[in-house]
């Protein structure tokens, strides 16, 4: 460990090979599921920019990426109502859309999220993310295309953050005392 970050980490969940692996058996599903299909990757900021540009790599097929900022908070709780920081710059309507996600926890935004995109008629709409944490569900969503599963620890690394710290982290950590 030579990150200075690193003193707050309690273990490494998924070593940099793992988290390789884990993107190339979503891009191998997604290849299979969408050949000859040009899906549009939409990518959740800020924590999704790592795993999509990798995503995004590994994959053979050809695709576009757009990008959308989105929250549903007020401090720590959850509005239910979706706030659009920055919205897709182009329309959706007809087209093969993805949504790429870092770690669905309570499933809220996304629920949310999932039903705004789904009113701008795509011709289909999917979610993948990295990581799934069922442990932290409230909202009835789920993604097609799964990374890996996490239970109830707080984790941080490859996009992921705490306070807006530790998104560079090589790996998927847990925190100390989480």
């Amino acid at each position: 460990m030579t990150n200075e970050l690193e003193k707050y980490i309690d273990r490494v969940l998924y070593s940099e090979d793992d988290i390789k692996a884990m993107v190339q058996k979503v891009a191998a599903r997604i290849n299979e599921d969408y050949a000859g299909r040009k899906p549009l990757l939409v990518a959740l900021l800020k924590g999704a920019v790592i795993f999509s540009a990798d995503l995004m790599r590994a994959l053979i097929i050809d695709c576009e990426i757009d990008f959308m900022k989105v929250s549903s908070y007020s401090g720590t709780q959850s509005t239910g109502v979706i706030n659009i920081i920055n919205d897709l710059g182009c329309d959706i309507a007809g087209r093969n859309v993805i949504i790429v996600e870092d770690i669905i926890d309570t499933g809220l935004t996304l629920y949310k999220l999932k039903e705004l995109l789904e009113s701008r008629h795509p011709a289909s709409l999917k979610i993948c993310t990295l990581l799934d944490k069922p442990s932290g569900r409230k909202a009835d969503v789920y993604a097609d295309y799964i990374g890996g599963t996490v239970g109830k620890e707080f984790i941080v690394g490859y996009g992921l953050d705490y306070d807006e710290k530790f998104r560079n982290l090589p790996y998927i950590g847990v925190m100390r005392n989480s």
